[in-house]
């Protein structure tokens, strides 16, 4: 069974998931879906496969893209409009500061589903988002505040959207296994006690799959994101010290 290889939460998703692909095989039907976390990409992938007949494409506006539409293509089909629209906050940048949260708020406190908005792009006071092209006149009308500052929104075109410059900062330290919780403890400062409850409480993701088993081993390579905390990656194990330890490279987003 194929529901074996994701967690109980993912499962109603991959029946989706199987039911698109089911549609574009036996009745040439594409499907267009709202924009996906990098897990559900992932797990589209997985699904859908490589080497068949029905392929899968993603785009979320820009190559960066974290959240992406993905669009199931049945056999000898070449669909590829994502329907995406992007827009520019206007407002007095001089004199306010907006920033990724609060415009997430405005938008979802008019009603608007998150699985509709794609990726919002911070840079020098600037904002921008990508969002699906059925909500883009909604959005015009009734984005008029975010917080108590008046805005307003102006279209703007895929290449005008900032290109954003991850920065991730090389760091080295020591564990004594790469279990989840010992490499949290040691990438976030925190005491092992404290990682065991952030993964308990379904904060932490390892390559973008909710994870809530503190003794999950870890592999180079592997992305951590933990909720409040921020993301990193695990690059490499140098080997073993004198006392047992094993030294290993890793990286932060700053």
């Amino acid at each position: 069974m194929i529901h074996q290889h994701f967690n109980e939460e993912e499962r109603p998703f991959v029946d989706r998931v199987l039911d698109w692909k089911t549609r574009a095989e036996e009745r040439f039907i594409p499907t267009r879906t709202d924009f996906l976390d990098p897990r559900r990409q992932d797990i589209i992938r997985s699904i859908i496969g490589v080497s068949g007949a029905v392929r899968v494409i993603f785009s979320g506006g820009y190559d960066q893209a974290e959240r992406k539409r993905a669009i199931i293509l049945p056999p000898y089909s070449d669909e590829s409009d994502f329907s995406l629209a992007f827009f520019e906050l206007v407002y007095p940048q001089k004199f306010v500061r907006i920033e990724h949260p609060n415009l997430l708020g405005a938008l979802l406190s008019l009603g608007i589903k998150r699985d509709k908005l794609g990726d919002i792009l911070v840079e020098d006071g600037r904002i921008q988002w990508v969002c699906a092209r059925e909500i883009r006149d909604y959005v015009r009308l009734h984005l008029t505040e975010v917080g108590r500052q008046k805005v307003s929104c102006r279209e703007i075109e895929a290449n005008q959207l900032i290109q954003p410059k991850e920065e991730w900062e090389e760091k080295h330290g020591f564990v004594t296994s790469l279990r989840l919780d010992v490499v949290i403890s040691e990438i976030f400062h925190l005491s092992r006690a404290k990682a065991q409850d952030v993964i308990l409480a379904g904060k932490a993701r390892v390559n973008w799959k909710l994870v809530d088993k503190p003794s999950l081993e870890l592999e180079v390579g592997d992305l951590l994101s933990v909720r409040g905390f921020g993301r990193a990656r695990l690059d490499a194990i140098k080997g073993m010290t004198k006392r047992g330890h094993l030294s290993i490279d890793y990286s932060r987003l700053k």
